[in-house]
């Protein structure tokens, strides 16, 4: 499975079988769970990142034009 077609059911095995690998390997539930907050810490960075990029772009594309507009008025 790719990982730009995984839907919610695809999601859901691939959880369960990342579980079931970890729980197998040894790690105890209280592990996991840490892993999971570790990876939601990061998604979450990710988002936060992707969010002050655009907004950076959106703020710099609105300068650009303001500049054009002035030029135009000279």
């Amino acid at each position: 499975m790719l990982p730009g077609t995984l839907d919610n059911k695809g999601t859901k095995i691939l959880a369960k079988s990342l579980f079931k690998e970890l729980r197998g390997s040894g790690y105890s539930t209280n592990q996991i769970l840490s892993l999971s907050t570790e990876l939601i810490d990061l998604v979450t960075q990710g988002l936060k990142d992707e969010h002050a990029q655009a907004a950076a772009a959106a703020q710099a594309t609105a300068a650009n034009d303001a500049a054009s507009a002035a030029r135009a008025v000279v």
